[in-house]
């Protein structure tokens, strides 16, 4: 019985000990950020930026003149480049690290995905003490670059990165949607481009184009491929038009309004185009760029992001030069359903601050985050696609106005497609929009292009989608992304983590184990005294 009491004395201890370290620092061991009085710079300091960029070289090379002149500036930080071809990758490693504590200490991510970052943890900084701090904040007094006001921040996009009480963002860069266009096409079909697109046009124009001839061969193009209208986010596509047509998506709190009578009605209509074969999305066909310079489509809608691929003289084209046809490209807003009130999604990359036991580490990590709000950076980065930048400060430069200005001038730096792209967004900041922000938002996010995506697979696979075809996707959608488990900004998103840590289920254990251990010492106790 000795024995015993010592190996429970013993066990309860480290119980006692592991309960007390996990307790006092919150779930991932880290004490909430203050900033410091001073930037020790007596130290060095070794950082991590995690950042994406595609097959765009130049973006690359944006990163690391921003990291050789910010040490250059700054000496005792190094920063290490870790470069990534997929937000969701970005996405799920730090997920994965989170538990062990080796985030990154700067990472390019979208809001949808911080939110779930917090999840029970101080992992990432909130940012707001930062912004206004006098010496370090943004345009601080001891900051040894050129940096913003908070107030030059285009307001829209700071408010993307708000959510919680508290900024967990800045923007980085931002985008829009744009409709990229074949007019040569849409006029030999005897049609003119409205100012403004809507979505009966485009059907209407996209049915048109599915004509063949006796051979076979579509009409418009001759050729034995055309898919008239292709939709590379149908996330944002499904998003959007329930935001135009004021129908419900989810509350501010998480709450899910995805499915109801106004998305059903959507689907049917995507179903009767795919049926056609008038529509289809990336995910089925591919990249709706290969088909736009192919010749093989004539509505492609894609982020303005992607406008170095759009067009004839694309310099990122992906085909051989052999399959391109000759058009004119017209940028447009995406299509709307009130033409006179257009609604168009926000996005874009937005960089967080990840914690750290030093706040030393984490301060140096700032400075390094709002470097990237510099406008050599800024601009430079958005010269390389249809991006704008994010501050009024690099907007309004005689730099990017005289880049703007020399539109056309050649098929790289220039691009005309790409310039018109970026105007685009410039000339609709106040008709842009975001979704809510919540702990389960990109699962949201993922259901509501899912589902356009099933319909169009199964109308293609000539099933048939009526009304039970629809209630059946609501519940699979539910299931799948554990919609149903969400009532405010809940458990759909702690189900984002995954499973529990193992640190985690050690100690609950221990725990219980302990539990089970005194009730027995207790039931002994009762026998002994019996005898």
């Amino acid at each position: 019985m000795k024995m015993l009491c010592k190996g429970l004395a013993f066990f309860l201890l480290l119980a006692c000990m592991a309960a007390a370290l996990t307790g006092c620092h919150g779930s991932n061991g880290l004490q909430s950020f203050s900033v410091p009085d001073e930037f020790d710079d007596s130290r060095a300091y070794e950082i991590t930026f995690w950042a994406k960029n595609d097959t765009n070289k130049a973006q690359t090379l944006i990163y690391e003149q921003a990291i050789a002149d910010f040490q250059a500036l700054y000496p005792n930080i190094t920063v290490n480049l870790r470069l990534y071809t997929d937000y969701g990758k970005i996405y799920n490693d730090v997920i994965t690290n989170i538990a062990t504590n080796t985030t990154p200490n700067v990472c390019i991510t979208y809001p949808d995905h911080i939110a779930t970052y917090l999840t029970g943890s101080n992992c990432v900084v909130p940012l707001d003490a930062l912004f206004t701090d006098e010496k370090y904040g943004l345009s601080g007094s001891e900051v040894r670059f050129d940096s913003p006001a908070l107030e030059e921040i285009i307001p829209q996009f700071l408010k993307e990165c708000a959510f919680g009480g508290h900024h967990y963002a800045i923007p980085y860069m931002r985008s829009t949607e744009a409709c990229y266009v074949n007019k040569t096409y849409v006029e030999t079909l005897g049609y003119e481009l409205p100012e403004t697109l809507t979505w009966d046009f485009v059907w209407e124009v996209s049915e048109a184009a599915t004509a063949r001839d006796a051979d076979g061969n579509y009409r418009i193009n001759g050729q034995k491929v055309m898919i008239p209208f292709i939709y590379k986010s149908t996330d944002n596509m499904m998003i959007q038009m329930l935001r135009q047509l004021n129908a419900g998506y989810s509350t501010e709190d998480g709450d899910i309004l995805l499915f109801n009578d106004t998305t059903r009605e959507l689907l049917n209509t995507v179903a009767e185009h795919a049926g056609t074969g008038a529509f289809s999305t990336f995910k089925i066909s591919s990249y709706p760029a290969n088909f736009l310079n192919a010749g093989q489509c004539i509505f492609a809608v894609d982020s303005t992001a992607g406008a170095t691929w759009m067009g004839t003289d694309a310099p990122l084209s992906d085909i051989s030069e052999d399959k391109l046809v000759e058009f004119e490209t017209a940028v447009m807003t995406i299509p709307q359903f009130d033409p006179e009130h257009p609604q168009m999604i926000s996005q874009g990359p937005s960089v967080c601050v990840f914690n750290k036991d030093d706040p030393q580490e984490v301060l140096a990590s700032w400075l390094f985050a709002q470097y990237l709000l510099t406008n050599d950076v800024q601009i430079a980065y958005s010269s390389t696609e249809g991006y704008v930048p994010v501050t009024s400060k690099a907007q309004n430069s005689a730099e990017y106005l005289d880049y703007l200005s020399r539109i056309g001038e050649d098929n790289a730096e220039h691009y005309e497609v790409k310039i018109k792209a970026a105007s685009l967004l410039l000339d609709n900041i106040g008709n842009t929009f975001v979704t809510p922000v919540f702990n389960g938002s990109t699962s949201l996010r993922d259901a509501a292009g899912q589902m356009i995506e099933e319909v169009t697979k199964s109308v293609r696979r000539k099933k048939v989608v009526d009304d039970a075809f629809i209630d059946a996707l609501y519940s699979d959608m539910n299931a799948l992304y554990r919609l149903d488990q969400t009532g405010s900004a809940g458990a759909a998103g702690k189900a984002e983590l995954g499973p529990m840590p193992q640190t985690s289920v050690i100690l609950l254990c221990a725990l219980g184990g302990t539990w089970i251990l005194i009730a027995l010492y207790a039931a002994l106790n009762v026998l002994r005294r019996k005898k």
